[in-house]
């Protein structure tokens, strides 16, 4: 079920409000009244909590998105902090579908502005987009007076709570697939409806994540065979987006999550879903958990990840990419160099076994780990990856390599994290931009150092922050990375994808580089992607 939020939800205004020389801001709004604040440190104006939809308690534990409760009792304080949802062993509550924002001060009469919608990261079983002053994304807000926009970070269910999978789930009518995707497009519909009132422009929307905030985004792209309507958005970047194999809700592999949850919250029978629904919160996260941590290094790293159901999401992400069927004209992908490192056993670095389960260096140990990670592939397609990515070989930003480790981590790399990134901003309608950030170490989440936090290397390495904080910043503004460039006209851009060339970010500067490599290694996989499935 999807909320439609055209038909419940209008806004009104914003009012600006001076008392004794500081900012007060108050949104109202036709469910509520919601006070922001002014930092002036930061010359920010912000709202940290509104709610977009009611809590999913109940019944509708496991449903998608309803309308949120309206606002009676008075103005509602939005300064302040809301829980993560459900996560890890105790973490987290229920009552947790809030979203916040801020933004350069604006008042009402004064041009709207682009606006940046952001999923966080955390492999689908984690996260918060909880914010404290000076907020997260700060930096590329902050990289250049060039660039104006509002950022919003929404919250959304994640591990069971927000992708169970199942025939149960499809057969009732108070369930729904996929509600963490389904909370995350009502977070946009509400940003669609109301953002205007707080300075935004909802016709320059773009989403925006890293890791699983960016498989979220490449949910949001190919949803509904890239036919939303209204549109949403229409820029997308995508940063190292975690997108691990996508089977259909009812596929063996899927069924097996379903039924595991019931059996270890003693749900299991024919009424589990019922049972599932009313046992207590702490049962299912740490079922969650349980399953979440049976299947590293084996089948998946990570079992919670979006499912084919039919509605939301009906194809793979190489399927709709391929047919060009996606919701963006513009898009951005990023990732890093040896992130898959993050992902692989660590024992692939030794040459004595190690871990759990046990992997070495060895060939027959890296050869069994593929049977494992991808069971749909025969041997001859085992054979074609092992030649693709040979024991002496090379990688974008990578002259040559020739450990165990180092092929593995790029073999997860392209088939998670790169492939999906080129994939979905090579099929955007108007223009396409891939970058590689290859600055050691260059593991999963490196480089948010130069656009997640305030830090001190924004300062001590003004260039790399201003060339790749100011592509993000310029991208989200104008859907071009290279218009409101910062560093000057003899450092190279990002070049258009159609060139043949990707961003390449190194210690050494900014640079373009072939994707042929690339590529051919993201074009065998999708032709083997119904195997896996991607």
């Amino acid at each position: 079920m999807i909320l439609n939020l055209n038909a419940c939800l209008y806004a009104i205004a914003v009012v600006v409000a001076v008392c004794n020389g500081t900012p007060t801001l108050t949104a109202e709004l036709d469910y509520g009244t919601f006070e922001g604040s002014h930092s002036a440190r930061y010359n920010l104006s912000y709202w940290q909590k509104i709610p977009f939809a009611a809590p999913p308690v109940g019944q509708n534990r496991f449903r998608g998105p309803q309308p949120p409760i309206p606002i009676t009792n008075g103005t509602y304080n939005s300064t302040q902090a809301f829980d993560m949802c459900p996560q890890r062993t105790v973490n987290g509550s229920e009552d947790c579908l809030y979203l916040g924002l801020y933004s350069r001060p604006w008042t009402t009469g004064q041009p709207l502005r682009p606006v940046v919608v952001v999923f966080y990261g955390g492999g689908f079983i984690q996260g918060s987009a909880y914010f404290s002053i000076p907020p997260s994304g700060y930096p590329v807000l902050n990289v250049s007076d060039s660039n104006d926009f509002i950022f919003v970070y929404t919250n959304y269910r994640v591990n069971a709570f927000g992708l169970l999978p199942g025939k149960e789930i499809a057969e009732d009518p108070t369930s729904d697939l996929n509600p963490g995707l389904l909370d995350q497009h009502a977070a946009l519909q509400w940003t669609h409806k109301y953002i205007s009132q707080f300075g935004g422009d909802s016709s320059n929307v773009t989403i925006w994540g890293q890791s699983a905030g960016g498989g979220s985004v490449v949910a949001q792209v190919i949803a509904q065979n890239g036919k939303t309507s209204p549109p949403l958005f229409s820029k997308a970047l995508a940063s190292s987006p975690f997108w691990p194999k996508t089977y259909k809700y009812n596929a063996p592999q899927a069924q097996v999550l379903y039924d595991s949850l019931a059996n270890l919250t003693g749900c299991s029978g024919p009424n589990s879903l019922q049972c599932l629904k009313s046992v207590d919160v702490q049962a299912i996260r740490n079922a969650s958990l349980v399953i979440s941590g049976s299947h590293v290094y084996n089948t998946s790293s990570y079992s919670w990840s979006p499912v084919i159901d039919g509605t939301f999401l009906t194809q793979s992400l190489s399927s709709a990419t391929a047919r060009g069927q996606v919701n963006i004209d513009y898009g951005f992908g990023m990732y890093n160099l040896h992130e898959g490192e993050n992902f692989i056993p660590p024992g692939f670095q030794h040459a004595a076994s190690s871990g759990s389960p046990p992997f070495n260096s060895s060939v027959i140990s890296l050869t069994a780990w593929l049977k494992g990670y991808l069971p749909g592939l025969s041997d001859r397609d085992r054979m074609r990856v092992l030649s693709l990515y040979p024991a002496q070989g090379s990688a974008e930003g990578l002259p040559n390599y020739n450990t165990t480790y180092i092929r593995a981590g790029l073999i997860f790399r392209d088939t998670v994290l790169a492939c999906p990134a080129y994939w979905m901003a090579g099929a955007a309608q108007k223009k396409s931009f891939l970058g590689e950030y290859t600055i050691s170490p260059a593991k999963h989440a490196s480089d948010t150092i130069y656009w997640n936090q305030v830090n001190d290397i924004q300062k001590t390495d003004t260039f790399t922050y201003q060339g790749y904080a100011g592509a993000f910043a310029s991208f989200f503004q104008t859907g071009d990375p290279n218009a409101h460039k910062l560093t000057n006209s003899s450092v190279p851009g990002v070049p258009e994808l159609d060139s043949g060339e990707q961003f390449l970010v190194s210690s050494d500067g900014f640079s373009g580089i072939s994707i042929a490599q690339l590529a051919q290694r993201c074009d065998y996989w999708r032709s083997v992607a119904h195997k896996i499935p991607i």
